[in-house]
């Protein structure tokens, strides 16, 4: 792939869209953030008609998700789609959103969990996304340096995150694009027309509410389609609520699990990431090149400033 496309960079005033294009959300647990973006940022926010709606499970039909965020792809006025929530339905209608005027007068598409079906298919177009807070979840407690990351990014200043090590740490350091995102649909993504190429890149994962053994088949499946072989590094982030059989246990934890699966390579790995469901969700934007070192003291994740600037 030839260097990524980079979004314009928002600057206050801004116009910016909200959309639901998966599970239903209720519109007052998004009025805290709507709040935060709109009065202490200071943008200007555009409505989707999915974060008042409800069909089922989802925030809407396909078609009317599928038009929700069409339009708002569609308006070079607005700067960034920001989603709601995740929880299911973007794999559902990602095949058929036009692209065509997004590709003319890109702009930053962000969320995480679901979205990640949707970060993929960015990716594939050659364009930034960021992997961040939804507007639903930026406001939680805890989420202060989560929501300042996305926030800083957005703006055009990049964060150099540091982390602590891990006792499962593999040092090293490497070089690459960053893609991935939720285990689950990354993993649901191969074989499919937006399936990523993992060679040369940094990996970055996470996951909540799965059954331990089930974590272990999708590691396998990853494993058996190539996917961990030539990595320049994985980031692990957090593997929240999982689930385990009540008799008899799977006998592993997460990240034993994911270690047992990446012992035989020799590319740095780090895990305990601020990155994934919680609260200090940090802010990665996917397809642009940084630099992992995992130490003895510390890790670090930086974002290679050429490629963005």
């Amino acid at each position: 792939m030839s260097q990524i496309i980079i979004p314009p960079f928002l600057k206050p005033g801004d116009k910016i869209g909200i959309v639901a294009p998966a599970s239903v959300v209720k519109y007052e647990d998004l009025l805290p953030g709507i709040t935060i973006l709109r009065d202490d940022w200071g943008l200007e926010i555009v409505e989707g008609t999915t974060i008042k709606s409800a069909f089922n499970q989802f925030s809407a039909n396909d078609t009317d998700r599928l038009s929700d965020i069409q339009i708002m792809l569609d308006d070079p006025s607005i700067k960034a789609i920001i989603a709601a929530r995740g929880g299911y339905g973007c794999s559902r209608i990602v095949d058929q959103i036009d692209f065509s005027g997004f590709i003319n007068s890109p702009k930053w598409i962000v969320g995480f969990s679901d979205l990640t079906a949707l970060h993929a298919s960015i990716y594939h177009l050659g364009i930034a996304s960021l992997h961040a807070p939804m507007v639903k979840s930026m406001t939680q407690p805890g989420s202060e340096e989560a929501a300042n990351s996305l926030r800083d990014i957005l703006f055009g200043k990049l964060p150099q995150y540091s982390t602590s090590t891990h006792p499962l740490n593999k040092p090293g350091k490497g070089e690459g694009e960053l893609v991935g995102g939720n285990l689950c649909i990354f993993a649901h993504l191969i074989g499919s027309r937006t399936d990523t190429d993992t060679a040369g890149k940094i990996l970055f994962i996470e996951d909540v509410n799965e059954y331990l053994y089930n974590l272990d088949r999708m590691m396998i499946q990853l494993k058996r389609a190539g996917k961990l072989d030539n990595l320049a590094g994985l980031v692990v982030g957090q593997f929240s609520d999982m689930r385990d059989n009540s008799s008899p246990t799977f006998g592993k934890d997460a990240y034993q699990i994911i270690q047992e699966h990446t012992s035989d390579y020799t590319y740095p790995v780090c895990y305990d990431f601020p990155l994934g469901h919680v609260a200090d969700n940090r802010a990665l934007v996917v397809g642009v090149k940084a630099n992992l070192d995992v130490g003895h003291d510390n890790v670090s994740l930086n974002f290679l400033t050429e490629e963005i600037v």
